[in-house]
């Protein structure tokens, strides 16, 4: 993955800088509303904590809040660089707490390097917060810092350099040793690293039944042994050996597992061969490992090895840990995050990996086979399983510990809400990106010549999610490109107009409009505009897709599309569809662009086209075809027109959750549809929404995009032999990327 320094600033500054804001869970649209939110009505909870304490949890966000806290003495690989400098990473910890599990955070920032006096002023935070997330502190300061938090904090606290870290890599310890056929308290342990990530895996793995005698740890000054004529801190000393000084190939002979949290490129293949039969090589410095996946199963083919590295098998990500750590935590009011929750977390990850992959999980990886084996000893990060298997886990061992204050009494509905809580189908968008990184095709951007399209081309090309063609005047492009510091080495850029096989590309064209209107004299002035050479590429097969619009309305370029491209055999219509991303759902509209008045045969299909789309991106469509009125309430020609595609649909594709005529708020509330409509076929909440005609469709979208506050993707056309996708004019950078990314992962479905 490649960033650039002025994206990643422009990231964090543009709009309102930062990545976090605080945003009210009650109206506050009236003077009555806001007596209630404070004078004189917050009077009332403030009296009923003071009565009891622990009704905090009822009236306020303390439950669901942690502070992630950091005095920025042990940055990412910065160092120590200051409480200021760290609140960026501080920041992005909320960012995933509240992605991976909905958990809210206040970052905080403690200008001092004093030990006792971080611990006084957490301490005194205690009150505000459900749980107190540690970060980026230098050692030993976070082991002392974190113990005596422990001790006198009654909420839970974590450091997760150190815990989450060792919890996934303690779990493909686990799975690692079973593949090899090897037991945790015969294994030789050899170490590179000797921080507080190293020492708690290392902790860890003697808690998993690994013994400390058979660990040999190296630090920056080399071996760790007692014959050193200098000091060894107490954390370090429990692992030194009492042995002479040798270098780290001398003690990789024979040793059963390596794990390194060091610096990348130590390790040579070389330095690995001399290691066991199915050696264990857990490289985890970042953002190179100690040693490259290739290089290490080329010296060692028998190698069961995990990384930090997504592109590689087995990555070791502190994402699948401390998410759901926490959540199963505050669930059940944990006053502690203890050694028992911890190992059941590593249980619940290990467990996972044996378990047989949804056909869901597989195509997010882009993979046929996905089962539990050298190359899958963990699960993938993005897999949604982890939450509803770790938190019920770690909740379970805090009340069977009698650390939770509250308990839970079914384990099954307790998974349910978790699933419901996050709201998978938001995570579209990244699951679309990961899946098109696994096959880049060509994409074709046909306004190459606006910044938008440059910048999109650039971050499409940098994170391997297409390969971008871009098509204009080529000096203005080079000029543009230089303007923005950006290098177009990789990027094919074409200027139609003097392009050098156009009389190719013009037969080609005449070919296929032939007795449709357009003569010899015609074709050239039209083959030389990008809205006819784009699309013309993507027939010919030297592009895959096409993207474009920015500056020209669609209206211009999906005419061309259709006519040039063509539509899929057996499609009648094509039709236009919005992804409409909310706070807590993902919905589908359509048709949103094209057909003005469908007829019902018309609306059929465009329903089932859009649940084929809707399949492919491993979401199940619930389909709701909309009508001012439901099952008849009011008797229309349009009303008709909507149950006569209903049932069209159910006829030619039973397979499909679907019902209609229903009005809008019933299809988005199966149960309240159920209950003043008992026959009511859907199974669950629609999250396709067929509109009667373009009017409805497009005024709902401009409305969720204004009002709704929803993120639009879109449109996508749906009914094409290949991907074309035409955005509306002044769509900003992600909105390109974006669609490309499911352009590309269209193509073969």
């Amino acid at each position: 993955m490649i960033i650039r320094k002025k994206d990643a600033l422009d990231y964090h500054s543009e709009g309102r800088p930062g990545k976090i804001e605080v945003v009210s869970t009650k109206p506050t649209l009236s003077q009555r509303d806001l007596s209630l939110a404070y004078t004189p009505g917050v009077a009332e909870p403030c009296r009923e904590i003071h009565q009891d304490k622990d009704a905090v949890y009822k009236y306020t966000a303390k439950g669901n809040l942690v502070a992630v806290i950091s005095n920025g003495t042990a940055v990412l690989g910065l160092g120590d660089i200051g409480p200021e400098a760290g609140k960026p990473v501080m920041e992005g910890k909320g960012v995933l707490f509240k992605k991976f599990a909905d958990i809210d955070v206040f970052d905080i920032e403690i200008n001092s390097k004093d030990p006792e006096e971080v611990i006084t002023i957490v301490k005194s935070l205690e009150p505000t917060f459900g749980g107190i997330n540690l970060e980026d502190i230098k050692a030993p300061d976070c082991f002392y810092i974190e113990s005596r938090l422990r001790e006198i904090m009654d909420i839970p606290v974590f450091h997760d350099d150190q815990h989450g870290t060792a919890i996934i890599t303690g779990a493909a310890f686990l799975n690692a040793l079973e593949l090899a056929g090897k037991k945790a308290e015969k294994v030789k342990i050899v170490v590179s690293g000797a921080g507080a990530a190293a020492n708690a895996v290392v902790k860890l793995f003697c808690k998993l039944g690994a013994e400390a005698s058979n660990v040999y740890m190296f630090d920056s000054k080399g071996f760790v042994t007692t014959t050193r004529p200098e000091p060894i801190d107490k954390v370090k000393m429990e692992f030194a050996q009492s042995l002479p000084v040798m270098s780290l190939k001398e003690c990789l002979n024979g040793a059963d597992v390596f794990l390194g949290l060091s610096v990348g490129g130590l390790l040579k293949p070389d330095m690995i061969t001399g290691m066991s039969e199915n050696p264990i090589i857990f490289a985890l410095a970042n953002p190179d490992p100690e040693i490259g996946y290739k290089e290490a199963t080329e010296a060692r083919p028998d190698v069961i090895m995990a990384t930090g590295r997504s592109d590689f098998p087995n990555q070791v990500n502190n994402v699948l840990g401390f998410p759901f750590i926490f959540r199963g935590a505050l669930d059940v009011r944990a006053k502690t995050i203890n050694e028992e929750m911890k190992l059941a977390a590593v249980y619940a990850i290990a467990g996972l990996a044996k378990e047989e992959v949804p056909e869901s999980v597989k195509k997010i990886y882009g993979l046929n086979s996905l089962k539990f084996g050298r190359t899958y000893i963990i699960p993938k990060p993005f897999d949604p399983r982890v939450l509803v298997r770790v938190a019920p886990a770690v909740a379970k061992a805090a009340m069977e510990t009698g650390v939770a204050r509250l308990g839970i009494q079914n384990f099954e509905e307790y998974e349910q809400e978790l699933i419901t809580r996050m709201g998978w189908s938001k995570d579209i968008i990244r699951r679309v990106i990961h899946k098109a990184k696994l096959n880049p095709k060509r994409v074709v951007i046909a306004e190459g010549d606006h910044p938008v399209a440059l910048k999109a081309a650039q971050i499409l090309l940098d994170e391997k999610i297409a390969e971008p063609i871009l098509l204009g005047n080529v000096a203005k492009i080079n000029k543009l490109a230089a303007e923005l510091d950006m290098d177009l080495q990789d990027i094919l850029v074409i200027d139609p107009r003097t392009y050098p096989d156009l009389d190719r590309y013009a037969t080609e064209f005449l070919k296929a409009r032939e007795r449709k209107g357009v003569s010899r004299i015609d074709v050239y002035d039209l083959i030389k505009h990008r809205s006819y050479f784009g699309p013309m590429m993507v027939r010919l097969g030297e592009a895959d897709a096409l993207v474009t619009g920015v500056t020209t309305s669609y209206s211009r370029y999906i005419k061309p599309a259709i006519q040039i491209i063509g539509q899929k055999p057996g499609s009648r219509r094509v039709s236009g569809l919005h992804l409409i991303l909310t706070k807590n759902s993902a919905l589908f509209f359509a048709d949103t662009t094209l057909n003005i008045n469908p007829d019902a045969e018309t609306l059929a299909e465009i329903a089932i086209q859009s649940a084929d789309f809707v399949k492919s991106l491993n979401i199940e469509p619930v389909i709701g075809m909309l009508s001012f009125s439901s099952f008849g309430s009011v008797r229309t020609p349009e009303s008709a027109k909507v149950e006569k595609a209903t049932a069209l649909v159910k006829k030619a594709r039973p397979d499909l959750d679907i019902e209609g005529e229903l009005q809008a708020d019933l299809a988005l509330d199966f149960e309240a549809a159920r209950d003043i409509f008992p026959f009511s076929g859907l199974k669950g909440n629609a999250n396709v929404l067929i509109f009667p005609n373009l009017d409805a469709a497009n005024i709902a979208v401009k409305l969720m995009g204004k009002i709704g506050q929803a993120e639009i993707v879109g449109p996508l056309f749906l009914g094409l032999n290949q991907p074309a996708h035409i955005l509306p004019v002044y769509r900003d950078v992600n909105d390109l990327v974006n669609v490309a990314a499911i352009a590309v992962s269209q193509i073969g479905n």
